[in-house]
């Protein structure tokens, strides 16, 4: 009798033991394979959404009058050149002034065609711990990444495709007789205004904008999730 009671105490203590070191083992792999199926997801999932809006959007911009008649991105002119505007349109050259706006936003358009390989390249930079609060953040969260990690390198990189493209499409000799007219005025403070600096900057804000209007797109539009890894990413951030 004695030995019976003592296998039948002996048997639920070993198999709860067994139960125990079971759970333990299945518990320590979890995480394992749950970081090994997600940590890379959700990385390729922000580089995916920014290439779609630089695919998208950004090759929008490079179309005849995708600056130009696009209201969220157009060139206008710096506040010194709009008294330069003012002045030429007073005198009755309405159409030189005209033509000088268009070109400004011509060279932007030429330019965006040799720029978007470079955001392409920044976007492989992403890591997971930056994708992670991106995808976390507000509906700009990316496209403000990406223009603050590429800025310095972009304009660098920007500014002479933008001094060709003004050279290409003409803008400095028209702007140069333009400015010889306006500074032919009496009493007129000459002006001297750096073209290129200030199309190089006015068409990276207007190429993060398309961005930007992509990546929110994707945040709030399911629609717009083309693709598996779209929609199992951003649904992280739907329950967030």
């Amino acid at each position: 009798m004695k030995k019976v009671l003592i296998y039948l105490l002996f048997v639920p203590i070993i198999s709860f033991a067994q139960f125990k070191d079971l759970k333990k083992l299945a518990e320590s792999k979890i995480p394992k394979v749950t970081k090994l199926t997600t940590l890379p997801d959700i990385s390729a999932g922000l580089k995916e959404a920014l290439n779609n809006g630089i695919a998208k959007q950004v090759s929008k911009l490079t179309a005849e009058d995708g600056f130009y008649k696009n209201d969220l991105v157009k060139i206008l002119l710096p506040e010194e050149l709009q008294k330069v505007d003012r002045t030429l349109r007073s005198l009755g050259m309405s159409n030189l002034a005209d033509q000088g706006l268009v070109v400004l936003n011509r060279a932007a358009e030429d330019a965006v065609k040799e720029a978007t390989p470079i955001f392409v390249d920044a976007v492989k930079n992403i890591n997971f711990n930056d994708a992670k609060s991106i995808l976390m953040g507000n509906e700009k969260a990316a496209t403000s990444y990406l223009e603050t990690a590429t800025s310095t390198s972009l304009y660098d990189k920007f500014s002479p495709i933008i001094a060709t493209s003004l050279n290409k499409v003409n803008a400095d000799k028209i702007w140069s007789q333009i400015i010889s007219k306006y500074n032919s005025v009496p009493l007129m403070k000459k002006v001297n205004p750096d073209l290129k600096d200030y199309v190089t900057k006015e068409t990276m804000k207007g190429v993060f904008t398309m961005i930007a209007i992509e990546e929110k797109d994707i945040r709030v539009n399911l629609k717009s999730r083309t693709s598996s890894l779209l929609q199992s990413v951003f649904s992280m951030q739907d329950k967030k």
